[in-house]
């Protein structure tokens, strides 16, 4: 079975990705399927967002509307809940601590977590080297990459500012990291959580709400704007299908058929 990796980026607006100097964000995009006309969720806020993409429902679902994370009223298993036990070894890095309440106890192969988003400018670099290394040796089903520092650049300095841009370009870097140790046949879903206006974000603006949502891989369209509508509820189902595991019956995105080859 191939790997799948899911790299999140957090806070990148999808005119940010031309703006600033990506090479290596440009080149997986170009052997994408690809939309830069993604829709977040309401309230357009990181951990709202997370539970969202990782359970496949919107927060007046899950009940998580602030980044303060609070239990489910009604408990719903998430992808990574699904893809252990379809026997799938999962593996979660980040530097963003609340992050860890995205799964049950005992669903996660290998978790690392290293407190950099707000105190260094190569925090990004540091999650994904240490990414690539445990790829490297140890061969896990899937693989999630949080990667958060142009989020905090945004709160500091603006959206779309100097200071933003070149914090992507930096996290770009760190990407090309990760994507230089990947098996040659492995999946990827790269995509982020919302985007943000001024010094902020949580509303429903455009520019809050539009976010780059794109796969590649064996199997994937190359170069291929979809055309389909796309929420962040739709990639716990379309990483499920990359997976080779069954979706579950209360998630309410789909998956994104469009993408795949097969589907000409």
């Amino acid at each position: 079975m191939s790997l799948v990796v899911f790299i999140l980026i957090d806070g990148v607006r999808p005119d940010a990705i031309e703006a600033a100097n990506c090479p290596h964000l440009i080149r997986l995009l170009r052997r994408s399927a690809f939309t830069l006309k993604a829709t977040s969720v309401l309230p357009s806020i990181t951990l709202p967002c997370h539970m969202s993409i990782f359970h496949s429902v919107p927060p007046a679902r899950h009940g998580v509307t602030t980044n303060d994370w609070q239990p489910m009223a009604r408990p719903l298993p998430g992808l990574v809940e699904q893809a252990h036990a379809a026997g799938r070894r999962c593996a979660f890095f980040h530097n963003w601590e609340p992050l860890r309440n995205l799964n049950a106890p005992g669903s996660l192969t290998f978790s690392y977590f290293r407190d950099n988003v707000y105190s260094d400018p190569d925090g990004d670099r540091i999650i994904a080297e240490a990414a690539a290394r445990y790829i490297t040796t140890d061969q896990p089903d899937f693989v999630f990459v949080y990667l958060g520092t142009v989020d905090t650049a945004g709160h500091r300095h603006g959206w779309m500012s100097s200071e933003y841009l070149a914090q992507l370009e930096r996290v770009d870097g760190a990407l090309g990291t990760l994507l230089a140790a990947l098996p040659a046949d492995s999946a990827i879903l790269l995509q982020s959580d919302h985007g943000g206006h001024e010094r902020t974000h949580g509303s429903d603006s455009p520019e809050d709400m539009t976010i780059p949502w794109l796969v590649a891989g064996p199997g994937i369209r190359r170069d291929y704007p979809i055309k389909s509508r796309v929420s962040l509820l739709d990639t716990a189902p379309t990483l499920a299908r990359l997976l080779g595991i069954s979706p579950h019956r209360e998630w309410e995105g789909r998956c994104v058929e469009e993408i795949f080859e097969e589907a000409l």
